[in-house]
This record gives structure tokens, sequence and C-alpha cells, in this order.
């Protein structure tokens, strides 16, 4: 892969755009070959950076401006254009959100903005049967059911899960304590399926049989979701978990964590849900956020009254 001047080194990324790789794959289930063109277009741009003193975390707005004209005149194609734009603008959005930086250097720049896309939640019945592909008894069943149960219940990210302590989570009153980004706490209500989920993981045939001898490290002790060596569940291990459940059921095309998330957001305004709550529920720092669910039930509306309403074709 070839950069502004010319490198060729898939390892050359600085850490900040490796992280944001990282959080497309984990976070946003983005597939192998949609990351690849991420790291080429970021490699390019990281590279034209570097070569004027500069990264992703220093950029400037004015060089920035720069940077998109040059790729204006460079002879490329404007649909490669337009994605590599889409992939700095997400990058430069990640940062922010993580708190890297203060400021969206691409936030006023003009030229290709990326639309919010809609997303594609699971129906109801398909939320029953990836829940329901969770068989057996053993430990890391339980656990499974569980953390698919919760993640569904809550609408937590993926790195949110995997990140509670023991002392975060109240089963008998089915309360979390989750932090989001920014280390923003919130409170959120899960419901009895979930519940008993997590008891059941929590009782002596879950999670204390996962329980290592000695723990490896001090925060793994009171990790509420283990691996089979007694550490923390990482959000790789449990993006893997929740895929392997959706090819059991058919949905491995469509699933990862966040569609669980959207599925959460667009099931509670499907039945009424105040946006307000909802935005409350998954930590959206903006209203804006929240209101993409909107337009997904709206559509999900339209969808159900073609299919059902005799005359709304013109039959």
């Amino acid at each position: 892969m070839t950069s502004g001047r010319g490198r060729v080194a898939e390892s050359a990324l600085p850490a900040s755009a490796e992280a944001f790789l990282t959080w497309m794959a984990i976070e946003r289930g983005r597939s192998r070959n949609t990351l690849a063109a991420y790291r080429r277009d970021l490699d390019s741009y990281c590279g034209w950076l570097d070569d004027r003193g500069a990264n992703p975390l220093t950029v400037t707005s004015i060089t920035a401006v720069e940077f998109v004209n040059w790729r204006r005149n460079s002879g490329a194609a404007p649909a490669s254009v337009a994605r590599q734009l889409a992939a700095i603008r997400m990058l430069h959005r990640f940062l922010v959100d993580e708190g890297d930086r203060a400021d969206d250097p691409t936030a006023d720049l003009d030229g290709v903005r990326v639309p919010a896309g809609i997303p594609k939640p699971l129906s109801e019945e398909e939320v029953i049967s990836l829940i329901g592909a969770v068989t057996g008894t053993g430990p890391v069943a339980l656990r499974d059911r569980a953390l698919l149960e919760f993640l569904y219940a809550t609408g937590a990210r993926i790195g949110e899960a995997v990140g509670l302590s023991l002392s975060d989570i109240d089963v008998d009153s089915g309360l979390v304590r989750l932090f989001g980004k920014g280390s923003k706490e919130r409170i959120v209500p899960f419901g009895r399926p979930s519940g008993e989920a997590l008891r059941a993981w929590l009782s002596p045939a879950g999670r204390p049989l996962m329980e290592p001898i000695r723990w490896a490290r001090r925060g793994d002790a009171e990790a509420l979701f283990l691996n089979h060596r007694g550490a923390r569940l990482s959000r790789q291990s449990a993006w893997l978990v929740v895929r392997s459940y959706g090819e059991a059921c058919g949905l491995s095309k469509r699933l990862s964590p966040h569609v669980l998330r959207h599925s959460c957001a667009t099931h509670l305004l499907d039945h009424g849900a105040d946006l307000r709550i909802v935005q409350e529920l998954l930590g959206h720092a903006s209203i804006s956020t929240t209101q993409i669910y909107t337009k997904v039930s709206q559509e999900r509306l339209w969808h159900v009254y073609r299919l059902a309403h005799p005359r709304a074709t013109g039959r």
C-alpha cells in the first residue's frame, strides 16, 4: 500500500489511526475488505501529513483543506476521493469522541459529507433466534447467553459491557452502571430475561467455574465477564461470541455487537419509548444521533404497512 509520499508499510500508521481501525472492527463490525480500504486511505493521508510534519492529532483545518485540494487535483476518481474523505472524517470524529482531540479539523470542510447511515436492526424474532442459538448449561454457554441478553437489553456498547465490574451491576434491582465515551456514567435498567441470564452466569455453575486459581491481573477478579483463561473478556473475544451465534442462526453477515445496540434502540421506539429516554439509555451526547432511529422505525412502519394493507400499493 502506498501513501502520499510513496511509502509501503502497513505498520506505519500512527497509534491514533490504528486505534480507530480497531474500533471499526470491534465496535462497528466492519468487514476485512472494508478495513483494508480504510487502512489504504488512512495510510495515504497520514503519509501526506507526515511529509508536512503533522499527524492526525496535530493537523489543523488549514492543512486538512490543503489535503482535500491535493486529492481533488491528483487525478483520482471522484468516488475514490469521496471514500477517502469519508474515512478521514470518521477518524477525526472518533478522535474527538475518545477525547484525543478537542476539535475536528474536518468539521467545516467543503466537499463530501458522509450522511448518517440508517442502521439495519434485527427483527424481534431474529433476536429471539439469536439468543436461542445458545444451548447447553456449561459456564461458557451461561456467559454467552448472559452477554447476548445484556447487550440487547441495555443497548450497551461492547466496550462498555466487557469493561463492567461486579460492583457495577445490581441483578436484583435490574440496574447497571455503564461508563460510556469520555468516562461518562449512566444508569441503565435491564429486564427479567437479562436478569435471569446474568443470575445464572453468576451462580456457582457459571462464573466461579471460570475463575483461575490465581488472578493474572488485579482488575480481572472484579470483571463481570471472563474468558476461558479466567481473565477479563476482551472486546475482540466478545465480538467473536456474538458473531459465532449469528452464524449458528444465519445472521452472520448482518450481525455485530453494534447491531444489537441498534436493535435495542429501534425496538424501544417501535414500542413507544420517548426519544429523550432512548438518548439517555444509549448515552448519546446529541439527540441528533438518536434521531437516526426514528427514521429506522418509520422505514419499518412503512414496510409493514405496504405488506399488510390491501390498498397500500394501489392493488
